[in-house]
C-alpha cells in the first residue's frame, strides 16, 4: 500500500524558466572588469607613445631649424626687401 501512495503523489513541478534572472555571474564579472583594465592600460601606454613620438618629432624640427640658421643666417629671416 505504502508504494502505492509513494507513488501516487505527484512530483512538483519546477518554476518556468526566466531567462531575465539569469546572470553572468562572477566569472561574467571578472572578465568585464579584466577587459577594462586592460583597456585602460593600453590607452595610457598609446598615450604615452605618441606624446613621445611628437616630442622627438619637435625636437628634429628645431635642429634642423638650427642647423639651417647655422648654415644661412639669412635663411631664418626670411625675404628681405632690398
Amino acid at each position: 500500500m505504502r508504494y502505492i501512495l509513494w507513488a501516487a503523489t505527484p512530483t512538483p513541478t519546477p518554476p518556468p524558466f526566466d531567462p531575465d534572472s539569469v546572470t553572468p555571474g562572477v566569472i561574467g564579472f571578472v572578465v568585464t572588469l579584466g577587459l577594462i583594465v586592460a583597456t585602460i592600460v593600453i590607452l595610457i601606454s598609446m598615450n604615452r607613445r605618441v606624446r613621445r613620438v611628437t616630442y622627438r618629432a619637435e625636437i628634429a624640427e628645431r635642429l634642423d631649424a638650427e642647423e639651417a640658421a647655422a648654415v644661412d643666417p639669412d635663411a631664418e629671416a626670411g625675404p628681405q626687401h632690398r
